[in-house]
């Protein structure tokens, strides 16, 4: 059996070590993957010839460039790059597109994971109206909060803004026990869980007290303007067409909305009376909006999670 040879001289034993995985767990996604055999000796990683050597050697080298850039590499970022290059679009992936978004409370940078998530970042950054579609899974929540609140703290603009439709799956607010708040908040738990992994929970407490952070139901936004704000709207999927025409002409100075949904999940009774799929569909060609389609690719949760959509998907087609 022919063996292929990487050097790995020009890393330390603490990034071979990184690269390896804990108990090898990242060196058994590629032994899968590419149905081989990997050792690593002396500085040195050697595998069996396979029918995609050339594969697997470049999954090796950007393994290393995403140690290089971010000092980590997770079981994720393997099975991602494993992806790519069974499809052949490893030439998509480049180390530069991983730039950081913004950190947690306890300093952890946090850095997108796929091609989408970074062509995603990057619009946020560029754009003031970014529209994000995707499974669940694909952190169009989570990075839209880590930006925005990255944003806050360098002080460019003065609060955020987060909302999403209140009413879901056909269930009325008025059904449900407790004042306004306790009704909205079950429904908004994906943003409180972001944010208080960026700030902290007394941090994201004492925002919300001073409304420098404001959650609040869709409905809340008629007949005002924000001014100096990121607006994240959740969930835009279950928005009828008036409801995102109403969100989109708050739009004030200085401000900024990003409008993330999973068309998959549409819970009105006219799933083509959605705001979202009709936003997307008539405002692709102005300048200062983009529209990111992410897609089953980009699901950053247990890889078990992109084989369950990848089969629904199937099955609803």
């Amino acid at each position: 059996m022919a063996y292929r040879t990487v050097d790995l001289s020009s890393y330390t034993y603490e990034e071979i070590q990184a690269f390896a995985g804990f108990q090898d767990c990242h060196i058994d996604i590629l032994e899968k993957t590419f149905k081989t055999k990997i050792i690593i000796r002396s500085q040195e990683l050697k595998f069996e010839e396979c029918e995609q050597s050339d594969a697997l050697e470049e999954v090796v080298n950007r393994m290393f460039d995403i140690l290089g850039e971010q000092g980590d590499i997770h079981n994720q970022d393997v099975s991602y790059l494993c992806h790519l290059a069974c499809r052949h679009k490893l030439s998509a992936f480049e180390i530069k597109q991983l730039s950081s978004i913004g950190k947690t409370k306890s300093g952890k940078m946090i850095y997108p994971k796929t091609v989408g998530q970074a062509r995603l970042c990057d619009a946020f950054r560029k754009n003031d109206i970014v529209f994000a579609t995707g499974v669940a899974g694909t952190g169009k929540t989570y990075l839209a909060v880590c930006y925005a609140v990255s944003v806050l703290k360098s002080e460019k603009i003065q609060k955020i803004v987060l909302t999403r439709p209140a009413v879901e799956a056909g269930e009325s607010l008025g059904f449900l026990p407790g004042d306004m708040k306790e009704k909205v908040d079950p429904y908004l738990r994906p943003l409180y869980d972001a944010l208080y992994e960026m700030l902290g929970v007394e941090t994201v407490e004492k925002l919300l007290e001073k409304q420098v952070i404001e959650i609040a139901p869709l409905a809340f936004m008629r007949g005002r303007t924000l001014n100096d704000a990121i607006v994240i709207l959740d969930e835009a999927q279950n928005t009828t067409q008036a409801q995102m025409k109403m969100f989109l002409t708050r739009m004030g100075k200085n401000t900024q909305m990003i409008i993330n949904g999973d068309v998959t999940q549409i819970d009105l009774i006219k799933k083509h009376d959605s705001g979202l799929m009709q936003a997307c569909s008539i405002l692709e060609d102005i300048k200062g909006i983009e529209i990111v389609h992410l897609k089953t690719s980009d699901v950053v949760r247990n890889p078990l999670v992109q084989k369950i959509i990848e089969r629904y998907a199937t099955i609803e087609k």
